[in-house]
C-alpha cells in the first residue's frame, strides 16, 4: 500500500529526556506553509512543525514552482489555524528537529482549556492536503494519521486527486 511507503521511519539521535511535561497552550501567531507555524508560548514564539505530516512545499528556490498543492495546503492550514488560534501542543519522544524547530501534534482550542481540542495534523491529512511522515521515535499517533491518509486517498481528497505520484 503507497500510503505504509509513505509513513517514512528514520532514526534520530536527539531525545528530550523523557520527563513528562504539563501540555504547552498558546497563540498560533502566523502560518508560515501547510506543515509549520508560529506559535507564541508563554512570552516566547516558538516555530512549530506539526509531527507527522509532510505538505508539498511552497518555499522553494527562486524562480521554481511551488510543488504541486503546496498553495493549498498552506492556505487550508491558515484557515484551520488562523492567526490568534488558541492551541494546545502535544510532544512526543523527540521535542525538536535538527532546524530547531518545536515538534508537536497542534490541537485548535475552542477555548483556553489545556485538554481537548481537534488535532490539526490529522484534519491537515484527513482533508487531503498532506501524506503521512512518520520519523521515529516520534510515532504516537501513526495509526491515526495512516488511516487519515488511506481515507483522503480512497476519497481523491485534496493532493490525491490533483497531484501525480
Amino acid at each position: 500500500m503507497r500510503i505504509l511507503a509513505l509513513a517514512l521511519v528514520a532514526v534520530t539521535a536527539a531525545c528530550d529526556g523523557g520527563a513528562a511535561k504539563p501540555p504547552d497552550v498558546g497563540t498560533v501567531v502566523r502560518v508560515v506553509d501547510g506543515d509549520t507555524v508560529d506559535i507564541e508560548i508563554g512570552g516566547t514564539t516558538e516555530r512549530v512543525r506539526l509531527l507527522g505530516i509532510d505538505t508539498p512545499e511552497v518555499h522553494v528556490p527562486e524562480g521554481s514552482p511551488p510543488e504541486c498543492f503546496g498553495p493549498e495546503a498552506s492556505a487550508f492550514t491558515a484557515e484551520l489555524l488562523g492567526d490568534g488560534a488558541a492551541v494546545r501542543l502535544e510532544r512526543d519522544v523527540v521535542g525538536r528537529d535538527d532546524y530547531g524547530r518545536l515538534l508537536a501534534y497542534v490541537y485548535v482550542l475552542d477555548d483556553r482549556a489545556v485538554t481537548g481540542g481537534t488535532m490539526a495534523n490529522e484534519v491537515i491529512v484527513r482533508q487531503g492536503y498532506a501524506r503521512p511522515l512518520i520519523i521515529a521515535p516520534n510515532g504516537a499517533y501513526a495509526g491515526l494519521l495512516v488511516a487519515a491518509a488511506t481515507a483522503a486517498e480512497a476519497e481523491g481528497l485534496g493532493l490525491w486527486a490533483g497531484c501525480a505520484r
